[in-house]
């Protein structure tokens, strides 16, 4: 793994629309790429352990957290967006990677703007909140929403599953509320079952892995008090991979940052020519910074492709609140969220001619290049101990 540059983030992602959509984790991905594109800074922890906060780095609360009821169960929400001139980021919190929930969000992506990056993990909360065989549920809901969301993108969008990271031996905190605390000492070998199965079905559907059990295995200094979370460390580590992946499936070189010079860091060099693509291309649509309601989508301009460079050759890869009530085992939406819910029509905005921005790789759904290791044998037998008596 490389460090990314602030200005190189920025104009991997210029004129890019990513989703996040997941639980915690997910959310503090969403908040450290936002701040990454806003100033070379780590989130403190006050950044990590908030959610549903109306504005963070002027981003918006588009729907659920502060704006409804504060909780720790399954029918909790929260939407943001963070929007620029020329980014646009969205996050969706989610309990169970396929429900009635996903279906709304699915239709965002059908009825508006295509994502050109989605970034997706729903695991910890599926095989605890829902179902104590959890196994085969999981696994429907997982062919679901693969299905679902292949149909709804087009072939141009980038899928990348993260696998869920190290879960620790004690489990504290809001998430493990009292119904579950008997699952905290075996929810770990859950989660690398869990892993297995959502990485397995991901690639049989040609969407990329990363895989950050293993990644971080060795980092657990960086894994929060909780068990659960990460601090800002590791998640800007997390940034960084999946910045770097993004970069190789579309085919952008990203400039080293040991051979470039502070505060002077060159364009980044594609397989065409960046400032011709750039300039060639019309302003974009200066309106409101935010938007008031969710699946707001401005008017964008025709984003930069990176069609030719060579495809991947395929590798190796692969809260503080008690409140706990009947939604235990519900799936529907809350009542306070649908009065009033928007129709997800979007406003007519220009996208070029051709389609978005990011290509697909077909055989690029492996994430982990294999690596010249020297071989070892983790089996070895030891030397015969003497015993003196």
């Amino acid at each position: 793994m490389r460090p990314v540059t602030q200005r190189s983030a920025k104009q991997l992602l210029h004129n890019k629309f990513i989703v996040v959509l997941g639980d915690s984790i997910q959310r503090s991905v969403y908040k450290d790429l936002v701040l990454m594109l806003r100033r070379d800074a780590y989130l403190s922890v006050s950044q990590l352990k908030s959610k549903g906060e109306f504005s963070f780095e002027q981003d918006c609360l588009v729907e659920g957290g502060r704006l409804g009821e504060m909780n720790n169960g399954t029918a909790y929400k929260e939407v943001r967006q963070y929007r620029t001139d020329h980014h646009l980021i969205r996050f969706y919190f989610v309990t169970r990677v396929f429900s009635r929930y996903m279906e709304s969000i699915l239709t965002d992506f059908e009825t508006g703007m295509k994502p050109d990056l989605v970034i997706v993990n729903s695991c910890v909360w599926d095989i605890s909140r829902y179902s104590r065989e959890w196994a085969t549920a999981y696994k429907n809901d997982l062919h679901t929403f693969f299905s679902k969301l292949k149909a709804v993108l087009p072939a141009e969008s980038l899928v990348l599953w993260n696998m869920t990271m190290p879960l620790g031996k004690k489990i504290v905190g809001g998430f493990l509320v009292p119904e579950i605390q008997h699952m905290g000492p075996t929810l770990r070998f859950d989660v690398i079952e869990a892993n297995y199965f959502g990485a397995t079905l991901a690639d049989e559907y040609s969407f990329d892995v990363l895989d950050f059990h293993f990644q971080f295995r060795f980092s657990l200094q960086h894994r929060m008090q909780d068990g659960v979370h990460w601090n800002a460390v590791a998640h800007r580590q997390i940034t960084c991979l999946l910045l770097e992946h993004v970069a190789q499936a579309w085919g952008v070189e990203l400039p080293d940052p040991d051979q470039v010079k502070a505060n002077d860091h060159p364009a980044l060099q594609y397989s065409h020519n960046w400032k011709t693509a750039a300039s060639s291309v019309p302003v974009r649509h200066q309106g409101p910074l935010h938007g008031n309601e969710r699946g707001f989508n401005p008017p964008m301009m025709p984003a930069v492709h990176y069609n030719n460079a060579p495809a991947w050759t395929q590798g190796q890869m692969m809260r503080q609140f008690s409140s706990y009530g009947t939604q235990f085992y519900s799936d529907s939406v809350p009542p306070h969220l649908t009065a009033g819910y928007q129709s997800f029509e979007r406003e007519h905005f220009y996208r070029g001619v051709t389609p978005a921005a990011a290509p697909y790789w077909p055989v690029n759904n492996l994430v982990m290049k294999h690596k010249q290791r020297r071989p070892y044998n983790p089996y070895t037998r030891e030397r015969p101990r003497t015993y003196r008596y």
